[in-house]
């Protein structure tokens, strides 16, 4: 899942056994920049940048990866820790929630329901996930990086 302070701009859903190896990580990298494009024009202008936040999985630092991103310009935020990742902290959490009560009977209706969930949150939602990022980084800092959620 990537998503900006507005909205939740690609997602890929894996199917049952299927994991994100380098090539598919890359292949996601080039579709959300794709998708991105559609939905937020501006950010091809260079006074907007992309700033990407990873962690430290091998797909994530593979040299092919890195390459792909630079090829877009985009800067890449290393952050190893889920109390830095607004996707955990935030998005993941709110979710939780509402699966709480869910059953699924196909990959269809996850697909659904996900699309649904994200269309249904205000942008306001997204905006506070990435905004309580600073102060979660200097909670992490003062933490000496240790975990605290």
């Amino acid at each position: 899942m990537f998503g900006d302070q507005k909205s939740v701009i690609y997602y890929e859903l894996l199917k049952p056994g299927e994991t994100v190896n380098t090539e598919r990580y890359r292949q996601q990298m080039i579709n959300l920049n794709q998708t991105l494009c559609e939905k937020r024009p501006k950010y091809q202008k260079t006074q907007y940048k992309v700033i990407l936040l990873h962690d430290n999985a091998l797909s994530h630092i593979a040299k092919l990866v890195k390459e792909t991103i630079e090829t877009f310009g985009w800067e890449i935020l290393s952050a190893y820790s889920p109390d830095l990742a607004p996707s955990d902290y935030h998005l993941f959490a709110s979710m939780g929630y509402a699966l709480a009560q869910q059953r699924f009977t196909s990959y269809e209706d996850i697909r659904k329901w996900l699309d649904d969930w994200f269309g249904s949150k205000e942008q306001q939602f997204f905006w506070r996930g990435i905004h309580k990022l600073s102060n979660r980084w200097k909670k992490c800092i003062a933490t000496d990086g240790q975990y605290f959620e």
